[in-house]
């Protein structure tokens, strides 16, 4: 993580109020009045971390993080024990991404993304492209039908041992169907020895299938019951309605992303999700530029992926 720009605090950070009974956390860092962007986490459910405000020059930027719906600072969060995922969906951040950016009076950004974010990044630039200067995606997914069921089950040709953990944290009924399903169940079960177990088992098998080099570390955050709990409810939940997206229709509509800059990167060592995903919507959008690292997988600390996300930032500050 050296080629990081160095850490810098926010200048600013509020909750803002977006219906439904949800206060979003957001925060500002770097030039107030330098070029806006926005930056959309994974997950669903990560939360914005300190490290993805260094992928910008602070002195160019004015860097806009927040945490989406029942993730990170936001409230309510997803770990609570009446959690309510009905007015969580993507249609729902789509619009949250809409009200913080009239809140600060912004008129266009570029918008960054990685995972889960370049999905919703992809779905409010083709929603919104007079909004959107550029776009730098990494780790790239459109979570398609196709794409969770490789996710869940087909990867596992590749982890056998971590799959069969996997498989068998379902009900024993349940191991040969939708896993995506069957964990939902269970992580919403009110007994905390059936979700807790459930959110660790599914965290397992996320933290397995980006382990493409020897001497991996799991992101710290994994070891926090809370966060594990939250971020898997909120994974599943999109994940069994595919996103509430028209299965390929962010590939298929990326016509409306004609003039938007753009620079897709992914690592060529991305397992669970393989590179097939990005080549195929760079090839539905002229404007795009794919850059495949070599040596990297999904985790975006891999070799070559930070230096890559800060030259396509550098490149259009």
């Amino acid at each position: 993580m050296a080629d990081l720009y160095p850490p810098l605090d926010p200048y600013e950070t509020d909750m803002l109020d977006v219906g439904d009974g949800h206060r979003i956390y957001w925060e500002a860092c770097g030039n107030p009045l330098g070029k806006p962007a926005l930056v959309l986490h994974g997950g669903p459910g990560s939360g914005c971390t300190v490290n993805a405000r260094r992928y910008f020059d602070p002195g160019k930027y004015c860097i806009v993080l927040f945490d989406q719906r029942g993730s990170g600072r936001s409230q309510p969060h997803t770990s609570e024990p009446r959690a309510d995922l009905s007015t969580n969906t993507t249609s729902h951040l789509l619009a949250d991404i809409e009200r913080l950016r009239k809140h600060l009076g912004i008129e266009r950004w570029l918008i960054l993304g990685g995972s889960w974010g370049s999905t919703l990044a992809l779905a409010y630039a083709e929603q919104h492209p007079e909004r959107v200067t550029e776009m730098v995606l990494f780790s790239i997914a459109t979570t398609t039908s196709r794409e969770i069921e490789w996710i869940t089950h087909g990867v596992g040709a590749f982890f056998p041992e971590a799959w069969s953990r996997f498989r068998d944290g379902a009900p024993e009924e349940e191991r040969d169907g939708s896993l995506v399903e069957a964990y939902h169940r269970l992580l919403m079960n009110p007994d905390p020895s059936v979700h807790e177990k459930a959110a660790r088992d599914w965290c397992d098998w996320e933290m397995a299938i980006v382990a493409v080099h020897p001497g991996h570390k799991p992101h710290p955050r994994y070891e926090d019951p809370t966060f594990r709990l939250g971020f898997a409810r909120l994974v599943t939940h999109y994940w069994r309605h595919a996103a509430w997206l028209e299965d390929g229709a962010l590939v298929r509509n990326a016509a409306r992303l004609s003039g938007i800059p753009s620079v897709l990167i992914h690592g060529r060592l991305d397992i669970g999700g393989p590179l097939v995903t990005p080549w195929t919507l760079h090839r539905h959008w002229p404007d795009s530029e794919l850059v495949v690292v070599s040596e990297a997988g999904h985790d975006a600390r891999d070799p070559g992926m930070t230096e890559s996300i800060v030259a396509a930032t550098d490149r259009f500050a």
